[in-house]
């Protein structure tokens, strides 16, 4: 189970009060807001889901039989094998020389990639999806240096990309939390200044997440997916063949249906930058958009199973704390 449910966050909460708990304005980011999440970390459970490969030592047991502290099974003494591995119990019993064989400890990095492009920086309720995201990524980095893993990843958006080499510690959470701050700033300047944006940003990270991610790695992508296309296929995908990947879609509540109204009323919506009337209260025209919604988020899913990718999907429109302790059976693909 990737998530615990033991939580003493109130759901009942208005906005500001949720805010002021999460230690967030909604929009900008703060280390401090980050930091906060390291008493959180028992919210989750990153044990990997598929055998590990790998070489190291470390928390994890591979799918190679070789000395290590599990021991996995009994066969038949073969020339060559460790005579101090020889079961001698076994031996007896049957007459016939056996050995004993183990599970060998592998270390499992964690990298985290965070998408802080453009349109990541969109928000209807409580949370710009960016600011959502670099909470979960914090969440977890902590939880994964809490297990022992090493903590790395990147840190992307339109101008710059930071790549950080997994780490140990708290020098690898802390490491990415300065990453995380230091871009989302600037992703936030960038889209204030009304600037265009492409494709193209997202596509060549996820090239460079796959030079970065060696076999047995735990792999999370953050983003809201606006930019996921075929070409961002093949790199996922060789990804997946070697690793766990696991991809964290962050949606806001206005991106799935349009708020309830008793009265038909036409209201103006942006994103700081393209402007769009929408009409309240209408059920026909909700039921569209809602259709339109569904489509596109169907359209994501299928392109993340190609991928080989496991899908976990977040609202910007409420606190991760909250939304871990309401259950996430029914996102998780």
């Amino acid at each position: 189970m990737w998530w615990n449910k033991h939580s003493n966050f109130d759901a009942n909460l208005g906005i500001s009060e949720q805010l002021s708990t999460l230690q967030s304005d909604g929009i900008n980011l703060t280390i401090d807001e980050l930091l906060s999440y390291q008493g959180k970390a028992s919210l989750l459970n990153l044990a990997p889901k598929n055998a590990v490969h790998g070489h190291l030592s470390g928390n994890y047991l591979a799918r190679t039989k070789g000395r290590g502290m599990e021991f996995d099974e009994v066969r038949h003494y073969q020339t060559g094998d460790d005579i101090r591995a020889i079961d001698w119990r076994v031996t007896a019993r049957t007459g016939e020389t056996h050995t004993k064989l183990f599970k060998e400890e592998v270390e499992r990095p964690v990298l985290i990639a965070t998408d802080l492009g453009q349109s990541m920086f969109f928000g209807s309720k409580l949370l710009f999806k960016s600011v959502q995201a670099s909470h979960i990524a914090s969440l977890v980095a902590w939880h994964a240096k809490k297990r022992g893993d090493r903590v790395g990843g990147l840190v992307f958006n339109e101008l710059e990309h930071q790549e950080l080499k997994p780490r140990s510690r708290q020098n690898g959470v802390l490491h990415y939390l300065h990453a995380l701050d230091e871009l989302h700033l600037q992703g936030l300047e960038h889209w204030q200044q009304d600037n265009p944006s492409s494709n193209d940003y997202f596509i060549e990270n996820c090239n460079r997440l796959r030079q970065l991610a060696r076999p047995g790695s735990l792999v999370y992508l953050i983003t809201d997916g606006n930019h996921f296309d075929e070409k961002a296929l093949l790199p996922l995908s060789q990804i997946s063949r070697v690793c766990e990947l696991v991809i964290c879609q962050i949606s806001d509540p206005l991106e799935s249906e349009l708020p309830e109204s008793h009265h038909k009323t036409s209201v103006a919506v942006t994103d700081g930058k393209v402007k769009q009337q929408l009409t309240l209260g209408d059920k026909k025209a909700a039921e569209r958009y809602q259709q339109k919604a569904q489509m596109l988020t169907q359209l994501k899913q299928h392109m993340y199973q190609k991928a080989g990718a496991r899908f976990i999907s977040f609202s910007a429109g409420s606190s991760i704390e909250h939304q871990l302790k309401s259950g996430v059976e029914s996102w998780i693909r």
